[in-house]
């Protein structure tokens, strides 16, 4: 499945029996011996009132809390396969229960609920590296977001290793580079931590907006370009992220694993 390009491995795995290693993971995500995927996602019972729990991983093999984009997969895959009459979902992860509301125009809008301005992940201020100032916000997980003036002459897949890995962040970091169109449209490229550069991060682009509210816009809903396509954020009265954008199955099948 995949949502703006940003795609995953989506198993069911409502009877509990599957169980991945690391190395199983990091195969099956591999896109020359594997399916090939930015991350893959265990569908699973839940114990505490959400329709399912969204277990996720990198491509690394390494957990994640919360992904964005994985919600409205996941989302999409209970709309398919289970709950074809529901067109609002609960959707368990490791950052709590997201609402997702099935829209009339086949897009998914996910509460990502509050962000996060102070945590240990990040520094509490803003802060210097590789020429580029920094700020910082969870939602679920930690970002690090630069602005700048033109997208097009930094180079992501230098920069993204550097940022991610730096010793500041004690369990690696997200980062986002971001140019102002206009004040209802961002355009941004991501290097998502335990994946590398993807066309598209949800949570990334929430982070995108809480940062942009932090500094004072006005502006109720934005659009975040990404290379992807585009996600819709804004937020509700209670100052909840809300999060909305397509989600697609690309195909189905089965594959061995030793």
């Amino acid at each position: 499945m995949q949502g703006l390009g940003n795609d995953f491995i989506v198993i069911d795995n409502f009877n509990g029996r599957i169980k991945l290693s690391e190395e199983q993971i990091v195969l099956l995500c591999d896109r020359h011996k594997g399916i090939g995927a930015d991350g893959l996602i265990l569908v699973e019972s839940s114990t505490n009132g959400a329709d399912c729990f969204m277990n996720y991983y990198n491509s690394d093999g390494s957990g994640e809390t919360i992904c964005g984009n994985g919600t409205r997969c996941t989302a999409k895959f209970l709309k398919n396969f289970y709950l074809k009459d529901r067109d609002t979902l609960l959707i368990g992860t490791g950052a709590g229960i997201k609402k997702v509301i099935c829209e009339e125009d086949g897009t998914f809008s996910v509460n990502m609920g509050n962000p996060v301005f102070s945590h240990s992940d990040f520094p509490n201020k803003k802060i210097n590296l590789e020429g580029m100032e920094l700020d910082f916000v969870s939602v679920g997980n930690p970002h690090a977001i630069a602005f700048v003036e033109d997208l097009s002459i930094f180079d992501l897949e230098k920069i993204g290793p550097k940022i991610e890995n730096n010793e500041q962040f004690p369990n690696k970091i997200n980062f986002e580079l971001v140019e102002k169109k206009d004040d209802k449209k961002f355009k941004a490229i991501v290097w998502e931590r335990g994946c590398g550069a993807t066309l598209a991060c949800g949570t990334g682009a929430c982070a995108i907006y809480a940062i942009i509210q932090k500094q004072g816009s006005k502006e109720l809903e934005i659009t975040i370009e990404l290379p992807g396509g585009e996600l819709f954020i804004s937020q509700n009265e209670d100052g909840e992220i809300i999060m909305r954008g397509e989600a697609r199955s690309t195909f189905s099948g089965e594959i061995y694993v030793g």
